[in-house]
């Protein structure tokens, strides 16, 4: 499936995470309830394992969340043994940013760089520390768990295109030559982000971590995908 071929939903507009994000924000400063953890705990995990063995704490590397929500991915990474002050997520719902900036508090990590950044449109800004550098081929490694998912659902324009379409070509704009682009879906099949990843990027298809499989009318698959592209390193 195309992002072109999705039906616009309310899950692709900045209303609906907006008011998400109000009401989560309302119970975390009411009874501490963290929010949702999109995709699992178990997603969250296999993430974390796969960052561990592929951009292990010991590079210090700058990792930046695409749509980052409650940071919940950026907390296992700052659990698993990551520095905050390289960690950073972006989100274009304020009320996310807030909300993850006030769990941040809890976990000792308020060194972590949540920010407000509509990714389709503006650069995130690079770590505090190095402020002195312009964003661009700044990050480590990047990550996305179901932003792009988000973004595909979003209206299309005059043409039928999808939002989602302008979003892989920004991945290779702001990663590092040698550095991994992470994404986990629920929209879209290891094939077809590798043919919306690598087409007109430059981007390699690096690996693909496993998740559990089910089986129904002869055909396997899995509920979530995720799959790693590395960009290559200047000759």
């Amino acid at each position: 499936m195309s992002t072109a071929e999705l039906n616009p939903s309310k899950l692709g507009t900045k209303e609906h995470w907006d008011g998400v994000y109000e009401r989560e924000l309302e119970n975390f400063e009411e009874i501490g309830d963290e929010g949702e953890v999109w995709f699992g705990e178990d997603s969250v995990e296999k993430m974390v394992d796969w960052c561990i063995d592929n951009v292990p704490v010991s590079s210090n590397p700058a990792v930046l969340e695409i749509g980052s929500g409650n940071g919940t991915l950026l907390f296992g990474l700052l659990e698993a043994g990551y520095d905050s002050t390289r960690l950073a997520g972006i989100d274009y719902s304020a009320g996310a940013v807030k909300l993850a900036q006030g769990i941040a508090a809890t976990k000792d990590g308020e060194a972590i760089a949540f920010t407000e950044c509509d990714f389709l449109n503006d650069t995130p800004s690079p770590l505090p520390s190095d402020s002195s550098s312009d964003g661009l081929e700044y990050w480590d490694l990047l990550l996305d768990k179901g932003t792009y998912d988000a973004i595909a659902l979003g209206d299309k324009d005059e043409e039928g295109r999808s939002p989602a379409a302008g979003y892989p070509s920004r991945i290779p704009r702001i990663l590092k030559p040698g550095g991994l682009f992470l994404i986990t879906s629920c929209n879209f099949t290891a094939d077809e982000l590798k043919a919306s990843f690598t087409a007109e990027t430059g981007l390699m298809y690096h690996s693909q971590v496993r998740h559990p499989t089910f089986t129904f009318g002869g055909q396997s698959g899995s509920i979530v995908t995720t799959v790693a592209f590395q960009k290559p390193q200047v000759a």
